[in-house]
């Protein structure tokens, strides 16, 4: 796939991905490493290595902001951390991950809401129309904590139609 305005992600082909902002940095979390917060913060910069920002915004909080608006394409997946198939059954049954427009109030909708179905990994893609200075959030249902590796927790957005 081509590059194209409005990506954000590891530059990898025909993928653009962000990775996850490590879990202290941005993220507060109790003694205890459960998070304080339900929304995940994304970090990307070249800086970073494989991850990136193009035609797109990273809000101070660590949320997508889009610049032009169009209809983009979202993919995502969150991989929980220390979990495998043997810890699986002390999941909560109701782990969720959510993707919304949360700013502006007057446009906030959720636009993917996924079950991890007692499972560890949580991913999917949509085509979505997108406007100037929509602001995209990610929800994960607390205490849960996503992985910080870049390969098993990424988001990306891409413009495929202006």
């Amino acid at each position: 796939m081509p590059p194209s305005e409005g990506a954000l992600g590891n530059r990898e082909p025909g993928e653009r991905r962000a990775q996850r902002a490590p879990p202290g940095a941005d993220n507060p979390a109790t003694p205890e490493g459960q998070r304080l917060d339900h929304r995940l913060r994304w970090q990307g910069s070249p800086a970073l290595g494989r991850s990136f920002v193009d035609g797109l915004e990273l809000d101070d909080g660590g949320q997508l902001r889009v610049r032009r608006g169009g209809v983009y394409r979202l993919h995502i997946q969150v991989t929980l951390a220390n979990c495998s198939s043997s810890t699986r059954a002390a999941r909560p049954p109701r782990a969720t991950l959510t993707v919304g427009i949360c700013s502006p109030a007057a446009h906030s909708i959720s636009l993917l809401r996924l079950s991890f179905h007692g499972g560890c990994v949580a991913a999917s893609q949509r085509l979505t129309p997108l406007a100037r200075g929509d602001t995209l959030c990610t929800n994960l249902t607390l205490p849960l904590l996503p992985s910080a590796n870049a390969d098993e927790t990424f988001f990306g957005v891409q413009l495929v139609h202006p």
